[in-house]
């Protein structure tokens, strides 16, 4: 006889570098989500959505890893054999939709949006290839109020998600100041034939937090490999040029009069690199008339932001306070959003210079961080108030009772398992669910329902030694008239605050 082959199983797996989220999570995220569009509304931003794909020409050239396969980002082809990529980013829609609707927008044009990104990057801890970012950008002015705003802003979404001040800091520096430091050691960074070297700098320095010196030295000379074995290449800049960039990258005090007084110093007479000090020193002029002193917004030149879009300002918002995660490992949060003027993005698709500033929250990012510091909701949310089913031929009667419980504003459901009453708690409890409202038989009869409160009994039970005394005390289980069932179940919320 032959033997049978067992059928294979589809094995359940995510893709890599994705991940789910569950309940607890969302309801924390949509908490912090909310503080933070309250702060972009309060700023005078409309919102905006946009789809989660666009043709590949409209991203442009302006990808976020060029190394990679796809350019860093998911394509496919549609069937008008145009291709289509998965947005890495909301600002490169944002270009297209506000060159579509040029005509009708008000000028400047402030808008904000949150939603899901896509790269096609190496996943790594804490770094995931689908992400939610939240935007708040203002189109159609070049002037520099725009850009101070935005740092103001960053600073007040941080405070509204609980992070107090004195624990972050929002770090601003000029991409003209670092083209300047380029020219200073003759590289021309409008050359189209230095672009790869110019990228490459602007990375390495982006490093420095996380490379050091001795790693961003590496990655403006001939390359490294990291952990995994994996090359990047250098910038192929020789030791003097090294020396003047490294040099740039260490000019931070912490007296910011000073630093931009050593950046002037460094980029040698650039003209773009002067631009870039003179509206820096505009940028911390506003933020000073305004309130919003060193503490909280500081130039500091080893910000760079990875995109190659950027022509101006540039700013970051990092956490500088540190925690233990529960394996008791120390953690530094580090940049948990940024963004920066980028006026060349919407000229693609009208021919005209339309300048734009944006700033971005990284929200996985700042959630975990908010998480690890106790302010992210981790505990798991109050469940509903659970209708248990005694009798299955008189499931009308259940139904009733949860309609009447949902009118009041009450959250609730009626069981819709097939499992008996012991199975049914066991639900409940594991639906976190504040309390039970039972209606067998006695109850009908007598029109009444039992409602048993399952916070204070799992308290109560803590207390009771024997079966016998736990009949005996019926803790926290009690009968009222089915017209009076509101009032008691809003007692216990209330009582539990739930």
């Amino acid at each position: 006889m032959a033997k049978k082959t067992k059928a294979a199983s589809l094995k359940a797996r995510l893709p890599k570098g994705l991940r789910d989220l569950e309940a607890t999570e969302i309801r924390a995220l949509d908490s912090m989500l909310g503080n933070i569009r309250a702060t972009y509304e309060l700023y005078g931003f409309e919102p905006l959505e946009t789809p989660a794909f666009e043709y590949s020409d409209a991203l442009g050239k302006f990808l976020p890893d060029q190394e990679r396969p796809n350019a860093g980002v998911f394509s496919f082809e549609d069937e008008d054999e145009g291709w289509v990529s998965l947005r890495y980013d909301l600002t490169a829609p944002l270009a297209r939709y506000v060159a579509q609707n040029y005509d009708a927008l008000p000028k400047p044009f402030r808008r904000y949006q949150t939603g899901p990104v896509w790269r096609n990057e190496k996943p790594g801890p804490g770094r995931f290839r689908q992400f939610t970012q939240f935007d708040a950008d203002t189109v159609g002015t070049d002037n520099i109020v725009a850009d101070g705003e935005l740092c103001m802003l960053a600073a007040d979404c941080l405070e509204a998600c609980g992070i107090p001040r004195g624990s972050y800091r929002i770090t601003v520096n000029n991409r003209k100041l670092l083209d300047g430091i380029l020219q200073a050691i003759d590289i021309d960074p409008r050359a189209e034939a230095n672009s790869w070297r110019r990228l490459t700098v602007l990375r390495a320095i982006d490093k420095i937090d996380r490379l050091g010196p001795e790693g961003v030295e590496r990655l403006l000379g001939e390359g490294r490999k990291d952990d995994s074995g994996d090359y990047t290449r250098g910038a192929d800049l020789k030791p003097d040029q090294i020396k003047t960039v490294m040099g740039y990258v260490t000019s931070s005090t912490d007296k910011p009069d000073q630093t931009l007084s050593n950046l002037e110093q460094l980029i040698g007479g650039s003209k773009l690199g002067e631009e870039g000090v003179s509206e820096l020193r505009q940028i911390q002029s506003l933020l000073g008339s305004a309130g919003f002193g060193y503490d909280r917004v500081v130039v500091d030149p080893g910000v760079v932001r990875g995109l190659d879009y950027y022509t101006g300002p540039v700013f970051e918002a990092q956490l500088t306070l540190e925690t233990i995660d529960d394996k008791g490992h120390k953690v530094s949060f580090g940049s948990v959003g940024g963004g920066g003027r980028y006026d060349d993005l919407v000229a693609r698709f009208r021919g005209a210079k339309i300048p734009a500033t944006g700033f971005s929250v990284g929200v996985s990012r700042l959630q975990s961080a908010l998480s690890l510091l106790g302010k992210g909701g981790s505990e798991a949310g109050t469940g509903p108030v659970v209708v248990l089913v005694m009798d299955k031929n008189h499931l009308a009667d259940y139904q009733t009772v949860v309609r009447k419980l949902r009118n009041a504003g009450i959250r609730s459901e009626m069981y819709t398992g097939t499992s008996g009453m012991r199975a049914q708690m066991k639900y409940a409890d594991k639906r976190n669910s504040p309390c039970v409202v039972i209606k067998g038989e006695d109850e009908k009869s007598e029109g009444t329902v039992t409602i048993k409160d399952l916070i204070e009994g799992s308290r109560l039970s803590e207390q009771i030694e024997d079966n016998i005394s736990w009949r005996e005390g019926r803790p926290a289980q009690f009968s009222v008239k089915e017209e009076d069932m509101i009032a008691a179940v809003k007692n216990i919320l209330d009582r539990h605050d739930a």
